[in-house]
């Protein structure tokens, strides 16, 4: 499909290349002419002359309708601008006593927004003044949560304390291919060789 770049192209009489390469309405190899030649032939069809590779030599030059071009190709940008996804900042909160049904429950829908492409701001809520000096116990919940949720988001940042609540920021993380664990195949040598040490040992 033809590209012709995001800057308003020359058509026209805004070529004024002494010579263009020209191809036609049908993608056909016209050769090369002068621009007031292929100007007149794009005249002759009743189309446009667009100047669509500048930095050719010579610069390129087709035959077409520049007005139904530019037609096509907005809306193609809409269309894409509309499929495309925004990503939104979820928030999911809870107290430092959180049950672990809750907290459980808190995990699966911070997943569920990871999963959807979406930002996850975690806030541990601290009810009263008095739970702040336990603030280890928020650092551990805080880890708790991160840990269960590590394979499809991580926060970039460290936990921060505002006001009454310890937050932490997530972003999804993307699909990462499967990778052989390396150990695996460092540890079979040590378990042959011990098999082999048995093995004289019994002798």
């Amino acid at each position: 499909m033809l590209q012709i770049g995001a800057k308003q192209a020359l058509i026209n009489e805004e070529i004024n290349e002494k010579e263009v390469r020209v191809i036609g309405p049908d993608n056909e190899q016209l050769g090369i002419m002068s621009s007031e030649e292929a100007l007149k032939q794009a005249e002759e069809a009743d189309l446009d002359l667009v100047l669509i590779a500048p930095q050719a030599t010579p610069p390129v030059c087709r035959i077409m309708d520049y007005g139904k071009y530019r037609f096509e190709q907005t809306k193609r940008e809409k269309e894409a601008r509309k499929n495309q996804k925004q990503s939104e900042l979820k928030e999911v909160s809870m107290f430092l006593n959180i049950d672990t049904n809750d907290f459980n429950r808190k995990v699966s829908q911070a997943i569920k927004f990871l999963q959807n492409g979406d930002k996850v701001k975690v806030k541990i809520r601290f009810k009263r003044a008095r739970e702040l000096s336990h603030m280890n116990l928020g650092e551990e919940l805080m880890k708790r949560f991160m840990d269960d949720v590590a394979e499809y988001g991580a926060a970039d940042k460290p936990s921060v304390l505002e006001g009454k609540n310890f937050t932490a920021v997530l972003q999804p993380k993307t699909a990462q291919p499967t990778k052989k664990n390396p150990k695996a195949k460092q540890d079979k040598p040590a378990q042959e060789k011990k098999a082999e040490t048995d093995g004289e040992a019994a002798e």
